[in-house]
């Protein structure tokens, strides 16, 4: 059975029910508190009184540094959304600053140039083995390097990801990847049941993006057999597995993206922005955003993360 476990300024803790119970253990870091197993089984296992959940103001359970690398375009309705055919669409990755990180209930806050400030409720996976370019990913190993999963939001500034090309700087700024609350700590059998995990999104209350996992493109087996390929991961790193449809940012229609693709580029931008500028789905100043991740009947659950936007 998973152990969800959350960390506060006062350390980490293991919560049963509205119940948490502190972690004796040295841990600083995700990584570290990775290491120490048997710290966190002793506090899941514990019979004290504990403290009420509530009373806890979490922090990221995935701390800094550390490697953040995300999949694009990873979920068929996303695909279908954004125009594309998700049998074309190839397995990528772009990364994010580790800097990005912040709590689940952190303020985003917008950098004052940009205009259209988006969300992307993701699941992220915490590695938990060193994961050396080369190495063999199968579905029986797979537990081994995949040791926990957490509710993030890969906020995104649209109008400076996009003219770019690239999406570093983008989906970089501080506050731009609220993490948690739950680190939730996999046990054997529980990633079978990751494509029933389902992710949802509200803004002010309204439910924005709601489709399980098994909409997704590329499962976490195929995604980190890929990364093997080319990219170290370790202990604590971070990888987000893509959103699925109901962003702020959507495909023009057909004959609108034909005309757009005759226009000089400065032009096919400077219109596009215009355009969005009257999209009301993008993030205002004192929005709501809420995201949380579950399998409907709670058995994994990673518990719901609620942010404010602000405006620098």
């Amino acid at each position: 059975m998973s152990v969800n476990v959350l960390r506060t300024a006062d350390g980490w803790f293991a919560v049963r029910g509205r119940t948490a119970l502190r972690v004796e253990t040295s841990a600083a870091t995700t990584a570290e508190l990775l290491a120490d197993a048997a710290a966190v089984n002793v506090a899941a296992r514990g019979t004290g009184a504990g403290v009420p959940v509530a009373e806890l103001l979490p922090l990221s359970p995935v701390t800094a540094p550390c490697r953040v690398v995300a999949q694009m375009a990873n979920f068929v309705s996303h695909a279908k959304d954004a125009g594309l055919d998700p049998k074309g669409i190839p397995l990528t990755f772009f990364r994010k600053s580790s800097g990005s990180i912040s709590g689940p209930a952190d303020d985003i806050v917008k950098p004052a140039h940009v205009r259209l400030l988006d969300y992307e409720v993701e699941i992220g996976l915490v590695i938990g083995a060193p994961l050396r370019v080369g190495t063999e990913i199968t579905r029986e190993n797979l537990a081994e390097y995949v040791a926990a999963l957490v509710v993030t939001n890969d906020v995104s500034a649209r109008d400076v990801q996009l003219p770019k090309t690239q999406f570093y700087e983008g989906k970089s700024y501080p506050g731009f990847t609220p993490v948690g609350p739950m680190l939730v700590l996999l046990d054997e059998g529980d990633l079978e049941r990751f494509a029933q995990l389902r992710l949802r999104l509200w803004v002010n209350g309204e439910l924005r993006q709601n489709m399980p996992a098994s909409d997704m493109i590329y499962d976490p087996l195929r995604a980190l057999q890929a990364l093997t390929g080319f990219q170290r991961l370790d202990p604590g790193d971070l990888l987000l597995t893509g959103t699925p449809v109901g962003t702020a940012l959507s495909a023009p229609p057909k004959p609108v993206e034909f005309i757009g693709s005759l226009l000089p580029t400065a032009t096919k931008w400077r219109l596009f922005f215009k355009s969005q500028a009257r999209n009301p789905r993008y993030l205002r100043d004192g929005d709501v955003v809420e995201a949380a991740v579950a399998t409907d009947d709670a058995a994994i659950d990673l518990g719901r993360q609620r942010t404010v936007v602000r405006y620098a």
